[in-house]
């Protein structure tokens, strides 16, 4: 039984992104973000825990698990410091990570996070978690976009090769179900996100159909905002380009000064 995580890397240098997939997806959603980000940095795109090939990661499924999982994997790495991107899950995943170990995050890039508010498209998802053909998935991932792209058939491919493997879908299940359990999401305190110190870059498409927007209108002062105009949720195949051009940005600010007692509380 595999029980570690598993983690493309690519890229070289002292700087480390670690990238974070949404629900349902895995290190090959950021095949269109990597390859501008490897020049001058080290990319490490996880399969989540209960995902692609960290499919039998033990006790997968809640996002603290999936939090704490990557903090030991880069640990075994010999990496203290990295800046975090994370898509949907992934972003409550990451920001979960800033809160345990700030000290150990260099800044926050977060595309349509979860954890942000209560209110969650649940039956899009788990009509998403159970698709097994190639006219379901893609049906799901229109659903998930906005309103003028189509899906990659590439994108179709690699998830129905994923869910593919023994046990995959009935894991995305159990999953999908548990995080949207009475069709509404955790969400992460607030006074946890007023803590944070490294920089944060959060995006969002204005047409999300999984995620509301305006669960982005009320994010702390020292947050940065960016609206994606006519995109849906899945910002990293929708807009690689400008996914990759965000992340630049943000890995490349420094970490706000931050009021005494604030830091011990996102511990």
């Amino acid at each position: 039984m595999i029980s570690s995580l598993y983690a493309a890397e690519q890229g070289a240098g002292s700087k480390v992104i670690v990238l974070l997939h949404g629900f349902g997806g895995g290190h090959d959603s950021w095949r269109g973000v990597t390859g501008a980000l490897a020049n001058g940095a080290r990319t490490l795109a996880y399969d989540l825990p209960g995902h692609g090939l960290s499919l039998d990661f033990p006790g997968a499924g809640p996002a603290k698990v999936a939090a704490n999982a990557v903090l030991a994997d880069l640990a075994a790495r010999g990496i203290k410091r990295a800046h975090l991107v994370g898509h949907s899950m992934g972003g409550a995943i990451a920001t979960l990570m800033a809160t345990a170990e700030p000290a150990r995050v260099a800044s926050l890039t977060l595309l349509a996070p979860g954890g942000f508010g209560h209110e969650i498209n649940a039956a899009l998802l788990r009509r998403f978690a159970g698709a097994v053909d190639k006219d379901e998935i893609r049906a799901c991932l229109a659903a998930m976009s906005g309103p003028h792209p189509m899906p990659a058939e590439d994108t179709v491919n690699v998830l129905h090769d994923m869910r593919g493997r023994p046990g995959q879908t009935p894991r995305l299940v159990e999953i999908a179900a548990a995080m949207t359990r009475d069709d509404r999401q955790g969400v992460i305190p607030r006074e946890w996100l007023e803590a944070l110190s490294m920089p944060v870059m959060v995006a969002w498409g204005s047409d999300d159909t999984v995620l509301p927007v305006t669960q982005a209108d009320d994010l702390p002062a020292h947050f940065h905002l960016h609206h994606v105009l006519e995109a849906g949720h899945m910002l990293v195949e929708e807009a690689p380009e400008l996914v990759a051009q965000i992340i630049r940005r943000n890995t490349s600010r420094r970490s706000r000064s931050v009021r005494p007692g604030l830091a011990a509380a996102a511990g």
